[in-house]
């Protein structure tokens, strides 16, 4: 039965994050755990391939993000250590960085949360627009970081 409910796997995972986040004291680093970070998101690619096949390609890329964070877990235990080694190895913009990466993969949760909160708030009509419009929120904001 858990099987069909990836929504509520999803959800657990992502809460789960933010209870780990919260433990830290205010004005201590939270060091977030990239094993823990990497399994949360890669709950997210099943809900992408719900998008239709004009997000096929969103959601291999998705995938191939998430795999290379989940393989860099295997040598780096939180967030801002893999962070920091891209930054001291100069690589943070380079393409398949592991940071570059984990910026994608927050620009897609970006959208897909812009796309539930219009949903919500309209009463669940005309999805396609609303998917329209996080996308386009997304690629707006990517533009001024």
């Amino acid at each position: 039965m858990e099987k069909d409910r990836p929504m509520k796997k999803m959800a657990e995972a992502f809460k789960e994050l933010c209870n780990r986040l919260n433990r830290f004291p205010e004005g201590e680093e939270a060091r977030l755990e990239l094993a823990a970070f990497s399994n949360a998101c890669s709950l997210v690619s099943p809900l992408i391939r719900c998008f239709g096949g004009v997000f096929l390609f969103a959601e291999i890329d998705y995938v191939a993000k998430v795999n290379d964070l989940m393989e860099a877990s295997k040598s780096v235990s939180v967030l801002p250590v893999m962070i920091d080694d891209d930054v001291r190895s100069d690589c943070v913009r380079k393409a398949g960085s592991h940071t570059r990466n984990l910026l994608r993969l927050k620009r897609t949760l970006d959208m897909i949360k812009i796309l539930f909160e219009e949903i919500i708030s309209s009463g669940y009509a005309l999805l396609h627009l609303y998917l329209f419009h996080a996308v386009c929120s997304v690629l707006s904001m990517s533009r001024l970081a």
